[in-house]
């Protein structure tokens, strides 16, 4: 994967589908501010969202440093999009 924006977007956009479609959660309310206690997420929808998104992307995403850290929706997606671009750019 490359630095273009057009394929961050991409990719954000995708994370976002699951993390909507996995948490049933309204496309709507996965936005960038909220948080990951607003959208009512319990640990296992976030385990269940990071099982759907190793399946999408193939590539295995730990459970934990900045992952754990993400309080919010953004934080959530910036750590899941680098961790698969890192494991993307191994390949």
């Amino acid at each position: 994967m490359t630095d273009n924006p057009q394929d961050k977007a991409t990719l954000v956009d995708e994370i976002v589908e699951v993390i909507a479609s996995e948490g049933m959660i309204d496309r709507a309310k996965v936005t960038p501010d909220a948080t990951i206690e607003s959208l009512d997420l319990k640990s296992v929808d976030i385990v269940m969202i990071l099982t759907a998104l190793e399946e999408k992307f193939n590539v295995y995403i730990p459970m934990d440093g900045s992952l754990q850290e993400a309080k919010d929706v953004k934080s959530l997606i910036a750590a899941i999009a680098d961790h698969i671009t890192k494991e993307r750019e191994k390949n």
